[in-house]
């Protein structure tokens, strides 16, 4: 009861913060073009992202107390990605270059999130040792301060690619052959057992299409424009992925688990 009474300060909060940005741009002059397929992604996406927050943090009623706190940081996840992607759709319509500062400023709050989702998915059926949290978030920042220090120039393109893909391959050890993967396999009922898997497979598949952006916007050799609208559109795309779909996963285990000790 006490988060439902809260729910509207939250969404009032969360649409304040949307809209700076609009307002913005829109006193600015600047308007989206039909035939800029780059801005448009922004736009749609950062909509998905703001209906999955209120999904999310309405279906919190819906599911029993340990499953709460996992489906409140779904929605925190899309809520963060919806602020900031209504930043990047201004930098981009505005300037028609990548909006770096902000995607990483981004990654940086919600992929952490994203990781802590595996430990609290299994928190919430059996006791899970620190260490899990803490090897995932090792993991994390590699990945992303690798891509960052390629992406703005700091380092070349290519070894930081490297870098933060050896971090990726950390989480990926963690998740199938670590402790995370054990605790999963012994002791997860089959709802939380069908969610982890799922939730692994994004992190493999999903996440492989950040790589791909990366790969199209600084190692193919194409012009700026045209490698920042390939980067763009895959990094959008990889977003709807990998954070609406992740948290609709969790969602799905949290309800079914719900629903079965309800009968």
């Amino acid at each position: 009861m006490k988060l439902r009474s809260h729910l509207p300060k939250l969404s009032l909060i969360a649409f304040a913060a949307l809209l700076i940005p609009a307002k913005a741009q829109a006193s600015a002059g600047v308007v989206l073009e039909p035939n800029d397929f780059v801005g448009i992604s922004f736009w749609l996406i950062s909509m998905a992202l703001v209906a999955s927050t209120a999904f999310f943090f309405l279906e919190t009623q819906r599911v029993s107390g340990k499953w709460k706190t996992s489906l409140t940081v779904s929605g925190l996840v899309t809520l963060v990605a919806a602020v900031h992607y209504f930043y990047m759709r201004e930098v981009w319509v505005t300037t028609h270059d990548t909006p770096t500062v902000y995607r990483y400023i981004d990654w940086l709050i919600t992929v952490p999130l994203l990781m802590v989702e595996f430990f609290l998915i299994l928190s919430a059926i059996t006791k899970v040792p620190v260490g899990v949290f803490w090897r995932l978030l090792i993991g994390t920042l590699v990945m992303l301060v690798g891509g960052y220090v390629g992406e703005a120039g700091y380092v070349p393109a290519l070894p930081a690619f490297i870098v933060g893909m050896l971090g990726w391959a950390y989480i990926l050890f963690e998740i199938f052959f670590g402790e995370a993967s054990r605790i999963n396999a012994h002791q997860s009922p089959p709802a939380v057992k069908t969610a982890f898997n799922l939730m692994r497979l994004i992190v493999t598949f999903g996440w492989a299409i950040y790589p791909i952006g990366y790969f199209v916007g600084y190692l193919t050799g194409m012009s700026h424009d045209d490698s920042m609208k390939g980067l763009n559109i895959v990094y959008n795309l990889a977003d709807v992925l990998n954070k609406i779909a992740f948290g609709v996963i969790i969602w799905a285990a949290a309800v079914n688990e719900t629903d079965a000790h309800a009968k």
